[in-house]
């Protein structure tokens, strides 16, 4: 009878386990590079990581190609939200006058496929909400978000603007306090959390004592929210995921500015909890920020078809992965193609097409099927037809676990 007992405890510890409700929050830290975050003493941060990762990062796309994008706030959120860079989702600097909603946001892709779950964001920018994800516009199938905690900085009285930007700070507590609340009470299975304040006093004194202090309560602030879920995980047996990244450096002369493409200015960083890391996230020279929407995409289950799969720049941090590092160059009417097999076993798909319908018209592109070869070659030559070329190829090379895709203009 012991025995019986003890076989039926097993497995409804194990069907318990598997039933667990999976949680993602990811928070973005403006504008703080990653030497500063090897610097400053990051507690919180260092706790999180110590259950997955602190994994050196890259913003700013891949220097002098195709999809290099400006280390500004906005393009740099946006590869967050939408795991491709700049060449597609079109958001260049903060005016976010015209973003591609064809690329969609890791809500837009949650809400879609689980309309009955939860998401919140809490933010001291209200365009983050209502340009980015671009809330209840008909671009985005006027998506709503659950709970929204922002526009702050709008209200003067309650946050009267000094010039030593105090006021952000304060912002800052009260948009994480929100969310701490928020976690505690409703545990939100989506969320997004914008800390404004560090990049301010970058701005304002560059590397500096204040700025470190700022870094320092970013780290505390995530520390209550590092706590909250802890508590949601001991008292309702939840899976949470959370990721923590920033959204451009600082420039190597001053720590004051940004914008342009100095390793130091695209350092970027991802601490994250995430059990089942992959070779590509721990032995990587750098992941990207892309990477963060698969692979939240990959914990809360969300499948993704073949389309977005092809379009995406980013690839999951954890799990299993065909290949990694595409490379597409042509040269003499031939596209000679490389990339980092993940896998020794399987095959690789390679697909070619010469429409970007995606991009202009959220249309699904034509490929045909340039060949099929072992993923452990890591490399394969397409012949062009010299009466059919193009200016312009895309280039997908689909595996068991994931797809990854280049882009190509004949010169």
């Amino acid at each position: 009878m012991k025995r019986i007992i003890l076989i039926v405890a097993f497995f409804c510890s194990v069907a318990c386990a598997s039933a667990q409700k999976k949680k993602a929050i990811f928070i973005i830290i403006d504008g703080v590079s990653k030497d500063v975050l090897e610097k400053v003493s990051t507690p919180n941060l260092d706790a999180i990581a110590k259950e997955g990762g602190l994994l050196s990062a890259y913003q700013g796309g891949e220097l002098n190609e195709y999809n290099q994008t400006p280390t500004i706030s906005a393009p740099g959120y946006d590869n967050v939200l939408t795991g491709v860079w700049f060449n597609k989702h079109n958001v260049p600097d903060n005016s976010i006058k015209n973003p591609n909603y064809h690329y969609p946001t890791i809500f837009r892709l949650f809400e879609d496929q689980f309309p009955k779950k939860k998401t919140a964001i809490f933010s001291s920018w209200e365009d983050n909400r209502t340009k980015l994800i671009g809330e209840g516009l008909e671009q985005t199938g006027k998506i709503l978000l659950d709970h929204h905690f922002d526009g702050l900085e709008l209200d003067t009285v309650k946050y009267p603007h000094d010039e030593s930007r105090k006021f952000m700070s304060a912002i800052d507590q009260a948009v994480t306090d929100d969310a701490v609340r928020s976690i505690r009470e409703t545990a939100p299975d989506l969320s997004w959390i914008y800390l404004e304040f560090t990049d301010d006093m970058g701005h304002m004194y560059g590397d500096s004592e204040q700025y470190y202090d700022a870094v320092k309560l970013a780290d505390r602030q995530v520390g209550q929210v590092w706590a909250a879920i802890r508590e949601r995980k001991e008292k309702y047996n939840e899976d949470w995921l959370i990721m923590v990244t920033t959204d451009h450096g600082r420039d190597l002369e001053t720590g004051k500015d940004h914008g342009g493409q100095s390793e130091r200015e695209r350092a970027a960083w991802i601490v994250t909890n995430a059990s089942g890391l992959n070779d590509y996230a721990r032995e990587s020279n750098q992941v990207s920020v892309v990477d963060i929407l698969p692979t939240i995409a990959r914990f809360l289950k969300v499948k993704l078809s073949s389309d977005r799969q092809r379009e995406l720049d980013g690839v999951a941090i954890t799990g299993k992965l065909s290949l990694t590092k595409p490379v597409a160059t042509m040269v003499d009417g031939k596209i000679n193609l490389s990339w980092l097999p993940a896998e020794k076993e399987g095959r690789v798909k390679i697909w070619v097409s010469t429409t970007n319908n995606y991009k202009e018209t959220g249309k699904s592109d034509k490929y045909s099927l340039a060949g099929v070869v072992p993923v452990k070659d890591g490399k394969f030559t397409i012949e062009l037809d010299p009466n059919t070329s193009s200016d312009f190829y895309k280039i997908v090379l689909e595996g068991k676990y994931n797809t990854v895709n280049r882009w190509i203009a004949a010169k």
